[in-house]
């Protein structure tokens, strides 16, 4: 450790020099001018600094101040050294940042036993904000820790999910990148966009609860099959909900929410407006528009602008309406994200049986 000892007397810096050499593992370093001390500053941090009052082109008051102004010199601990015993004096010390007095002419007992508390204590402040730092750093890395296995088990879930439902990879992936593009153009922040696109494709994980003769079915639901249908997003729900995982949370809250329309008519609770949760909002877009664009067994794929005119149509009914500005005006965005992630065509192989 060192100290900083500032005085224009060469005697008493010598004096106080020769004190500091005893302390163990401490060296001072000696300034006879307040403004070269000033200048050495700027570069360096002691562990404390020794500052007489009455110095000539800076006293020590002044002197005391510039080193409170310095932000990285803030805890460090300052003791100033004077003959004069004026309260005022030392209140206003104080009152600028003074830890701790010494007065004139010193005893030797005092001043080492007084700078090894000083040090001590800087000592243990440093071990503090070390200590501090490793906490945060652990903490950080626990956490990315389990970011990413909160991601790895979503997208094992999706692909689980991926054999039952007829619905393409590529279909996945599509909405999650429409979900994130309309995110980030109603505002929501790079954060929020990011964690969407890869919970976004957990949306239908409640299907691989359907039976096969009606989640399989190639011709249109009857009622009642519609009505067992629909009981995948509460069932998706209750699959990810009450997770300690952000992530998985965030899942659960897109599954229950995704099928609930802007105007009350949705379900599996019938909410309306911003009572949907935002994420359920911007999903249903995603969702809605890469299934109208998209080939199934039982349907056509829409063109973009069949797919863009129903949306439109349904705008305030079943859609967002700010939401789904936002999407439009990524129109480019949109197409090219759709080109670009196309489903893949199957080709059946004959197998010998």
């Amino acid at each position: 450790m060192n100290i900083l000892i500032v005085d224009d007397d060469r005697t008493n810096l010598f004096i106080m020099a020769a004190i500091v050499r005893r302390l163990d593992d401490v060296e001072p370093v000696s300034m006879e001018s307040p403004l070269d001390a000033v200048e050495w500053l700027r570069g360096n941090e002691p562990d404390l600094i020794l500052l007489d009052q009455m110095m000539p082109d800076m006293d020590g008051m002044e002197l005391l101040r510039h080193i409170r102004d310095d932000g990285r010199l803030d805890n460090v601990p300052v003791v100033m050294v004077t003959a004069n015993t004026a309260v005022d004096i030392r209140v206003r010390a104080l009152d600028e940042g003074c830890n701790d007095f010494l007065t004139k002419p010193v005893v030797v007992p005092e001043v080492q036993a007084r700078l090894r508390n000083l040090l001590a204590l800087r000592q243990s402040r440093a071990l503090l904000r070390d200590r501090a730092a490793l906490l945060a750093d652990e903490v950080e890395r626990v956490t990315a820790v389990l970011q990413r296995q909160g991601e790895e088990l979503v997208k094992r879930l999706s692909r689980a999910s991926e054999y039952r439902d007829p619905e393409t990879g590529a279909h996945i992936e599509r909405m999650a990148l429409y979900s994130r593009l309309i995110a980030e153009a109603a505002g929501c922040g790079a954060a929020y966009a990011q964690e969407l696109m890869k919970a976004a494709p957990m949306h239908d994980i409640g299907k691989i609860g359907i039976p096969d003769m009606i989640l399989l079915k190639p011709g249109r639901l009857t009622p009642e099959e519609m009505t067992v249908m629909r009981q995948h997003a509460a069932m998706g729900h209750r699959i990810l909900a009450n997770s300690d995982i952000p992530l998985l949370r965030l899942a659960a809250e897109i599954a229950l929410s995704h099928h609930e329309k802007f105007d009350g008519s949705g379900y599996p609770n019938g909410v309306a407006g911003t009572g949907i949760p935002l994420s359920g909002r911007i999903v249903a877009i995603a969702d809605v528009f890469d299934a109208l664009t998209s080939t199934r067994p039982y349907k056509r794929s829409w063109t973009l602008e069949e797919a863009r005119a129903y949306l439109v149509q349904n705008r305030g009914r079943h859609f967002d309406p700010s939401l789904l500005d936002a999407f439009l005006s990524r129109w480019d965005e949109v197409c090219r994200i759709h080109h670009e992630n196309a489903d893949e065509l199957a080709h059946p192989v004959p197998l010998d049986v």
